[in-house]
């Protein structure tokens, strides 16, 4: 029951953050609840509010083939890289997942709070897609998340900001299955696992409407700087921890 309260509240966090700034859900979720439980089991929990909530980001965009056609072979090699190192985060090295999601989340933040926003030529977009893709998907194979690098991607292919929203819910999504399909080939998401993920739902939904009335109330800029930090130190936690 501690558990469950325990993801309940992550969850609403984590829906609130999204709601406000159009991303982090499963971010938040899987570094927060990995203090509390393996990277594996907190990656499982948030499989199904990840799942919907994306589907609720790309509803909302204009351009949902476009750029499923312009993305494809970046969502394939996430795919194919999550599913193929599945066992990462279940396997033998499983207890150095928590330093992986550490580094990866500080790495997140870093490249958020940097005044750095590279810019791609279109020319790259063939051949850097797919080596991006293999690489989100086996880094969310060995930390249950997949922001890296495929967000830092997306925001320097020159999207619109609605696009890029749409983009980064398409890409979201695909990165979720994946995760699931992996998770379930290795044996961590088991029908009670799935049910607790169904549950956390509501909170998370709960959540995004919290930040979405937040939204028109706040500067979601300065929100979006606080989320880093909080990110930032949370990693640099996650990092550190085995030397404690």
């Amino acid at each position: 029951m501690i558990t469950l309260a325990i993801a309940t509240v992550v969850f609403i966090l984590a829906g609130l953050v999204k709601g406000v700034i159009g991303l982090g859900l499963p971010t938040i979720a899987v570094g927060l609840l990995s203090l509390a439980m393996a990277p594996a089991q907190a990656a499982a929990l948030m499989l199904v509010p990840s799942l919907i909530t994306n589907v609720w980001q790309i509803a909302a965009g204009p351009n949902l083939w476009p750029l499923t056609r312009r993305l494809a072979t970046l969502l394939i090699g996430i795919a194919v890289g999550t599913v193929a190192g599945s066992g990462i985060i279940t396997g033998a090295h499983a207890g150095h997942a928590s330093v992986a999601l550490g580094i990866v989340l500080m790495i997140y933040a870093g490249f958020g709070l940097s005044p750095l926003r590279p810019r791609l030529p279109a020319a790259a977009e063939p051949w850097l897609s797919p080596v991006v893709g293999l690489a989100t998907g086996v880094v969310s194979a060995g930390t249950g998340i997949f922001v890296m690098p495929s967000v830092p991607y997306l925001q320097a292919i020159g999207l619109e900001k609605d696009d890029l929203v749409q983009a980064l819910g398409i890409t979201f999504l695909v990165a979720t299955v994946a995760l699931g399909l992996g998770l379930a080939r290795e044996g961590v998401l088991p029908a009670s696992v799935a049910f607790a993920s169904l549950l956390m739902l509501l909170p998370a939904l709960a959540g995004m409407w919290l930040g979405q009335a937040l939204r028109a109330r706040i500067s979601p800029a300065a929100f979006r700087t606080v989320f880093l930090v909080g990110l930032l130190l949370l990693g640099g936690h996650l990092a550190t921890r085995p030397l404690w």
